[in-house]
């Protein structure tokens, strides 16, 4: 086991090996619960410090560190490991040491009050902890992301105007092509959102590839689904095609375009999506 310790500089975070024993539970918000399964027996999350920071929205802990453990890494505040809402540890594996840096990066981050949606790679790592070691929460998110497939971002083209349709040439032409030449099927495109479906040979194919997504790949491809409204740009971003930035270009295509238009409104999901496909 590693041994020692790194501080992380301009976090005020700290790697630490040691196998201290969890004495008292932390996790995620009550705003992320609704990410998450309650445990098999049926009962609600264990009592915690949870409890404590919903009543009172604020921070409670000193300290925000790094335990690396024989079988993962785990967040840490004031040495405890940070649970998940059905009173997992939230435990990482190893080769993700970015995600547990940038975890502890949103716990230190919180300051006087805590933000709950400032919090999100902590309620996609929870997700897949909770959720998706389960079979039948599985198999219904993959039925669920399959729906967004008839009605995915970027398949409904438009002929107007000028600067929409060429940013759809420019981001979702080649992602459909990379679907199609990838997994081997076909991909309609339509010009309008009415009585359209892709063919159910395509759904089973890219279901199967769902479904052997690992839980850490599942709960990103939910949360990007979600995001971007599109099956296809998940799928791509999940399996390293796109960038973080290229996601978010695709995903704001008829944005983009509106801005070039009338110019740019600053409301947007961007840059949440830059956090949904950490290593």
């Amino acid at each position: 086991m590693l041994r020692g310790t790194l501080t992380l500089p301009h976090t005020g975070l700290t790697w630490s090996s040691s196998s201290q024993k969890v004495v008292r539970t932390c996790c995620v918000l009550q705003h992320f619960r609704k990410y998450a399964m309650t445990s098999a027996s049926g009962e609600g999350p264990a009592v915690s410090e949870t409890n404590r920071a919903e009543t009172t929205l604020k921070r409670f802990w000193k300290t925000v560190g790094i335990d690396i453990k024989d079988n993962g890494i785990v967040v840490t505040l004031d040495k405890r490991a940070l649970k998940t809402p059905s009173g997992n540890t939230l435990l990482l594996p190893k080769e993700k040491r970015l995600a547990a840096t940038i975890i502890a990066n949103e716990w230190e981050n919180q300051e006087k009050f805590l933000k709950q949606h400032a919090l999100p790679v902590t309620s996609i790592a929870a997700r897949a902890i909770d959720a998706f070691r389960d079979e039948e929460t599985r198999k219904q998110v993959q039925a669920t992301l399959l729906n967004y497939l008839d009605t995915d971002t970027v398949c409904f083209h438009h002929d107007d105007p000028p600067p929409l349709v060429e940013l759809q040439k420019k981001h979702w032409e080649p992602l459909l092509e990379w679907v199609r030449a990838t997994y081997g099927v076909e991909i309609k495109v339509f010009d309008s959102v009415l009585l359209h479906s892709q063919p159910e040979q395509t759904k089973k194919v890219l279901g199967n590839i769902v479904t052997q997504m690992d839980p850490w790949e599942m709960a990103a491809m939910e949360r990007t689904t979600y995001v971007t409204k599109s099956f296809l740009i998940a799928l791509a971003l999940v399996k390293r095609h796109l960038t973080v930035e290229q996601a978010a270009s695709a995903a704001q295509v008829e944005v983009e375009s509106q801005i070039q238009r009338w110019g740019e409104v600053e409301d947007s999901a961007s840059s949440y999506l830059t956090l949904i496909a950490s290593p």
